[in-house]
Formats: C-alpha cells, structure tokens, sequence
C-alpha cells in the first residue's frame, strides 16, 4: 500500500496527497471527496480501501485517520450539480474542491482513477484505493463522511430506508420511489429516478 509514497519519498517528495471520491452510484445526495495527506512514512496496516471494510472499521480509522493526518480536505458536489454537469466533471469538481481546501499545499497528488487538470504535479491510479495507503484513507474519510449525510437524510425522508441502502438503487428504495416519487435529494437525471419523475410529471399534467 506504500509503493507509490515510497517511490515520491525516494525523490525526497514527502506531501503526498491522495484523492478519492465515494458516491458515483448512488441515486439520492451529493457526491463526495476527500484529500489526505500522511505523514512521511506512514504506516497502518488496518487502512484498505473503503469498500473492503466494515462500517465499525471505518469508522474506527476515520477517527485515527483525523488524529495522524497532516491534512484533511473535504469536496462535494450536490446532486443538483450532478444532474448540470454529469456525474464525472461533478466528482472531478469536487476533487478539486477537496484539494484546494487542504491547508499544507502538497507536492504531488495521487488520485483514484480519475485524470485532474490541477497545477500539481499529479498520478491517477486505476484501483487506487487498493494500491495507495493515501488514496485508501481518503476513501474511508469520504465514504463516513457520505454515509453520515445519507444518515441525515434518512431523519428526513424515512421512506427510502437511506440509513441502510445509503443511497443505492435497493429493492426497498425503488418501491419507495415508485410509492411516493423523489424527493429533493434524489438525481433526476439517474434512472429509475428519471423515468419515475417524468411519470409524476405527465400524471400532474393530465390532471
């Protein structure tokens, strides 16, 4: 997990940045971005891509992670933004954003899949998050981060069971849509969420 930070501190490049996104998928909420920057050798073997924990694990070394980072920046983009711009220049907006936020400037920046116009010096990794122990933390900090959004939501709107689905395209969350439409939170250029609403929409019409 430190064959990339280690290759940069060989060429004494020590702010290393790693960039992950959590949220593409889903159907309801924003999009979000983390930027984290380790300290100089950094190890914690327990740190993996997000999607390979648990949620207690996660939230266990999002606390660690917060503690031993030299930085941390959060990105996001809402959904509103997402139906705008397309779910690929929101989540490199939001990368950016994230990046921008960090208060220590690093000196190179590894990011998750995705290619960033940015004026540091910069590598996209395809399945970054299980090959960088930077961009492996930034997926923990955003995917808590989301799930605790998601988590508000749900207070909000109980329907869609978004505490559990977080989001994603469940059985139980499209019933729901179809039972009471989307809500203010929900992509509507996403389907079934977009042929939902214009079903709404035509049946308001016909009234």
């Amino acid at each position: 997990m430190r064959e990339y930070e280690d290759e940069l501190l060989k060429k004494g490049i020590t702010l290393v940045a790693g960039v992950d996104e959590v949220g593409r998928g889903p159907l309801i909420g924003p999009v979000v971005t983390a930027a984290v920057i380790l300290p100089k050798g950094y190890q914690n073997d327990e740190i993996n891509d997000s999607k390979k924990l648990t949620e207690k694990k996660r939230e266990k070394l999002y606390d660690i992670i917060m503690k031993d980072a030299v930085d941390v920046s959060i990105g996001i983009c809402s959904e509103k933004e997402i139906d705008n711009i397309n779910i690929l220049e929101a989540t490199k907006k939001a990368m950016k954003e994230a990046i921008n936020g960090l208060k220590t400037k690093p000196e190179h920046v590894l990011i998750d899949a995705v290619k960033l116009d940015i004026n540091i010096p910069a590598t996209s990794i395809i399945k970054g998050d299980a090959k960088s122990i930077s961009i492996a933390a930034a997926s923990i900090i955003a995917k808590v981060y989301r799930d605790r959004l998601l988590i508000e939501m749900d207070k909000e709107y109980p329907m869609y069971n978004l505490a559990k689905n977080k989001g994603y395209g469940t059985k139980t969350h499209i019933e729901a849509l179809n039972k009471y439409g989307p809500c203010k939170y929900h992509r509507l250029t996403f389907e079934p969420v977009k042929t939902i609403h214009a079903n709404l929409v035509n049946k308001e019409k016909l009234k």
